[in-house]
């Protein structure tokens, strides 16, 4: 960037700071033009302090301001009255007596440049060239006792006047400024007031000139916001646990500087923090958070791949961005969708199985239809003659001969019930019945193995039944937004939301990702078995497993392909396990394809069931839970 010379003497004149300026930044220029962009449109810089930076950079572009209305009646002077400005200062001396008759001089009672002059000078000749008011907004600060202070350094307020001329200069608030001028491409530059390091300082109530805690969360919120919108944002503060947390997100260095404002020595050094954010580029962290109490009323049960344990921490990470909408591609279980619903977003929840989907529309799309005791007066009625499919269809196979009378009564007196929101919450209930009373909840064994005596096998389906529809009633809510649940194939879905969530069946060699063979049972009656190819020969009478390209491996690099080309313009975070493929090399190399940033957090987590049935329990069900996330 061109800079703005002024010539005296055949000698360069570069424009440096007219102000001693506690907190200035001309100690860490080394550091902040190395971390500042090579190029960006203007540059902007609203506390302006001393102006360190922007002097040194001397820019013909650039928006400065502060809320000081004194500094920045001081710069506007510069710009445009320099000469009669100079004029003011060369009159004024470096004596005590006459310091404190300027201090006591009602600014509001003078010129703009006659205000000019006594800021310059004041500052010029006070302590340690602190700004500090009391109460009634009076310049309370002592005199320096300097020897020789240039109160009028005329070459440089020149080189000032040249390079402000060529500015906008700003009076008012951070927040207006940015929201009213920043663009993308801009670069700008932060140095706020910092928050006290020192343990006696209660930052929680305010910081340094009356910059609260709650300012600074604010800042920061302003700094994620300004990224988003494609800005290049450098900010210095100090160096607090405060900082760290709110600017975690953001690349963050600490460095050694020194203070001016210690009347001793030995005190006068300190570290600043330089919070670097770059346009759209964010730093995702792992953190899980907490979730509300009404996440703690799902009704959930055993159920391959279900990111129940996972919540906290996918929620870490969504939680880091803006977003209003949120598309379950492959809701499964129901519970990432639920637990988005409980965040007060707006859920658009899918999946190819009629039973994972039917979870979402008692739980997610409903936001206030619950089953009275009406309604269940209707679904227990056992004068209703039934069609016997259960009885004789799974007779043995998985159920006592009265727990499957049971399963063709619901079915029979299940169009009784005109609410079709109602149908689901019957059959959500009964499918998690009967989920609960099978041993390691799957269908691909006949039989009573695994049982273990636990209540939830002695009970019976009726039993069952009863308690699931007080917990599914107990679990629905209104979160005010207008949810929606699909039945369809996540590859062709044309939904669109502000972030996509995907966790599809995970493709590996060593284990299949059939799910259709494992809950079959619940999926047909879902379905009241309608609309699917019945394996008659088959000892457990599933039917045939629905299509999907994640059965192969590469069906499974292509799907990744389309979902993220079809998804590109929303966030994605696609949930993935180590064990599986693609590996996460490739993943990263195909969602980049489609977005400009990728980042790819890891969590320890362990599967309750293990690549092989004889092997459940050993170290190969332990695997890392990937959530590559793209944006």
């Amino acid at each position: 960037m061109e800079q703005q010379i002024l010539f005296n003497n055949n000698n360069y004149i570069k424009a440096k700071p007219v102000l001693k300026w506690a907190g200035g930044k001309t100690q860490m220029l080394d550091i902040l033009t190395q971390n500042m962009p090579t190029n960006f449109n203007k540059y902007m810089e609203p506390f302006i302090g001393g102006g360190a930076l922007f002097f040194e950079l001397s820019p013909e572009n650039a928006i400065i301001s502060d809320s000081n209305p004194e500094l920045i009646n001081l710069y506007r002077v510069i710009a445009e009255h320099v000469d009669e400005l100079i004029d003011q200062l060369k009159e004024m001396k470096n004596d005590k007596e006459y310091f404190y008759m300027v201090r006591a001089i009602n600014p509001e009672t003078l010129s703009n440049v006659e205000k000019a002059a006594r800021t310059l000078y004041l500052n010029r000749t006070c302590f340690n060239g602190l700004y500090r008011v009391n109460k009634k907004g009076e310049f309370n600060v002592p005199f320096g006792s300097y020897k020789n202070p240039k109160i009028c350094d005329e070459d440089n307020l020149h080189a000032v006047s040249r390079v402000l001329r060529n500015n906008t200069i700003i009076q008012g608030d951070y927040k207006d400024i940015l929201r009213n001028y920043a663009e993308p491409g801009d670069f700008i530059f932060l140095d706020p007031p910092y928050i006290p390091i020192s343990q006696n300082s209660d930052f929680k109530r305010y910081t340094k000139e009356q910059f609260y805690e709650e300012d600074q969360r604010e800042l920061a919120e302003e700094v994620k916001r300004l990224r988003d919108m494609g800005c290049h944002v450098l900010m210095t503060n100090s160096n607090h646990p405060l900082v760290h947390e709110l600017y975690r997100e953001f690349d963050i260095s600490v460095h050694q500087t020194k203070r001016n404002i210690n009347s001793k020595g030995s005190k006068r050094t300190g570290e600043d923090v330089l919070v670097k954010a770059e346009p759209f580029k964010r730093k995702i962290f792992v953190e899980p958070l907490e979730l509300t109490e009404q996440m703690n009323k799902f009704p959930s049960t055993r159920f391959m791949g279900s990111k129940e344990k996972l919540l906290n921490y996918i929620w870490g990470v969504a939680s880091q961005f803006e977003f209003e909408t949120v598309l379950d591609l492959f809701s499964g279980s129901g519970v990432v969708s639920y637990m988005f619903k409980t965040q007060n977003k707006q859920v658009l929840s899918n999946d190819y199985m009629a039973f994972s989907s039917n979870i979402t529309k008692a739980l997610v799309e409903n936001n206030h239809v619950t089953l009275t005791e009406n309604d269940l007066e209707i679904i227990l009625n056992e004068t209703t003659p039934t069609d016997n499919f259960v009885s004789e269809t799974f007779q043995g196979l998985y159920y006592s001969d009265e727990d499957n009378a049971f399963i063709d009564m619901i079915r029979a007196n299940l169009h009784m019930l005109e609410n079709d929101t109602k149908k689901s919450l019957v059959l959500m209930a009964l499918v998690r019945a009967c989920l609960k009373k099978r041993p390691r909840g799957i269908f691909t064994y006949t039989g009573y193995r695994y049982d273990d005596g636990r209540r939830d096998l002695t009970l019976t389906l009726k039993e069952q039944f009863l308690e699931a529809v007080e917990a599914v009633n107990g679990a629905v809510f209104d979160n005010e937004k207008q949810n929606q649940s699909f039945h369809g194939d996540a590859m062709t879905t044309e939904q669109q939301a502000d972030l996509v969530y995907i966790d599809p069946p995970y493709y590996s060699p060593l284990s299949d990702n059939e799910y259709v063979r494992r809950y079959h049972f619940v999926e047909g009656l879902v379905r009241d078995w309608q609309g699917v190819e019945m394996q008659w020969h088959t000892k457990t009478k599933k039917f045939k497993s629905y299509p999907t390209p994640f059965s192969k491996r590469d069906g499974a690099y292509e799907a990744f392909d389309r979902l993220f080309e079809q998804h590109q313009n929303s966030i994605i975070i696609v949930s993935y396990s180590s064990n599986s493929l693609p590996t996460k090399d490739d993943m990263i190399e195909i969602m980049k394809k489609y977005k400009k940033n990728v980042e790819v957090v890891s969590v320890d987590y362990k599967y309750s069931f293990g690549n092989q049935g004889h092997k459940v329990g050993d170290n190969k069900n332990t695997v890392e839970e990937y959530l590559f996330v793209g944006y």
